[in-house]
């Protein structure tokens, strides 16, 4: 009897020590941002102190192989130094798709990952004035899935609860209830032509006090030809609060490589926030110039971007210019 607990004991023990082989050696990747950012409008919130900045960041990645697939994981920090900047992990099935969980900030699958993909040399043209206008499940304690079939890519998510994230499961609290979905398909039609749809509903709110619950769809449509780029993209959000409005997008842009180090671009979003009751609509007009210059490990990158009845409100501007020099190692 003894010597059987001992070969019990000592097959454990083995498949442990294999296990423990199995872990994977982690990389690590880091970069440095300097900035300079003025803003201007008249919104009240124009930078009246120091507009340098600066931010670091390192990141740590692997990925091993458990037999049915391979498992990564990234996780990344930065200067704030307050946890994760990024949490993700993803098992890669080959043919049967990739499983993903992202933790926080990891932006993976759905209307999420695919929100605004006009071609841009630098930034969105709504950075630092506006947004993209749409919202997806999100990326915190979203569980995604994405694969290829044929032309077509197809990615979703789902989260639950409104819920913060946590390092296990955990009561939310009262009015965390419901849940997120999010899905977008997008497929190659031709040579250069990409075209894509998503649809993104969020329930996660209190429903004492909303009437239903909050969708978003938006299509992606972009071209291109050698150096030249070009896209449109439309986008509708109807608020499932009562008395809320609903907003239709307009967003187009196009983009230049003008060598293999330098690409500049141009954009225009017009945001229209649809009335309510006695109010009349107002539309938002965004637009935005970038530019990025590249040699080697460091970049300069220029965005200008401008708003006009910004967030809806009539004869209200604002406007942001940022200048970044990053360099990587």
């Amino acid at each position: 009897m003894t010597n059987m607990k001992k070969l019990g004991l000592s097959a454990l023990a083995g498949s442990l020590v294999a296990f423990s082989a199995n872990a994977a050696e982690l990389s690590v990747a880091g970069g440095v941002e300097l900035t300079y950012t003025d803003t201007g409008g008249n919104t009240g919130n124009e930078i009246t102190g120091n507009s340098f900045g600066a931010n670091s960041s390192v990141t740590m990645s692997g990925s091993g192989d458990v037999g049915f697939g391979t498992v990564s994981m990234t996780r990344t920090l930065n200067d704030a130094n307050t946890g994760w900047g990024s949490s993700f992990q993803t098992l890669d099935m080959g043919d049967m798709g990739t499983l993903s969980f992202d933790s926080t900030a990891g932006a993976l699958v759905g209307i999420t990952a695919n929100d605004d993909l006009m071609p841009t040399a630098y930034e969105e043209v709504w950075t630092g004035v506006s947004g993209s206008g749409v919202s997806g499940v999100g990326s915190t304690n979203v569980i995604g899935y994405k694969n290829t079939f044929g032309m077509f890519s197809v990615s979703g998510g789902y989260s639950n609860g409104g819920a913060a994230a946590q390092a296990e499961s955990a009561a939310q609290g009262a009015g965390n209830t419901g849940s997120k979905e999010d899905v977008y398909v997008s497929a190659t039609v031709m040579d250069g032509l990409t075209i894509g749809a998503g649809h993104a509903s969020d329930g996660t709110t209190d429903t004492s006090t909303t009437s239903s619950d909050t969708t978003s769809t938006v299509g992606n449509l972009v071209y291109s030809s050698g150096p030249v780029s070009v896209g449109y993209r439309m986008a509708e959000t109807n608020k499932g609060t009562a008395g809320t409005a609903s907003r239709v997008i307009d967003h187009y842009s196009i983009a230049f490589n003008v060598n293999d180090n330098f690409a500049i671009s141009w954009g225009q979003q017009d945001t229209e926030v649809q009335a309510i009751s006695a109010s009349k609509a107002v539309t938002e007009e965004v637009t935005g110039i970038s530019a990025a210059y590249t040699a080697g490990a460091a970049s300069i990158r220029v965005n200008h971007s401008k708003a006009d009845n910004d967030n809806g409100v009539t004869a209200t501007e604002d406007e942001t210019t940022e200048v970044s020099l990053v360099l990587s190692f």
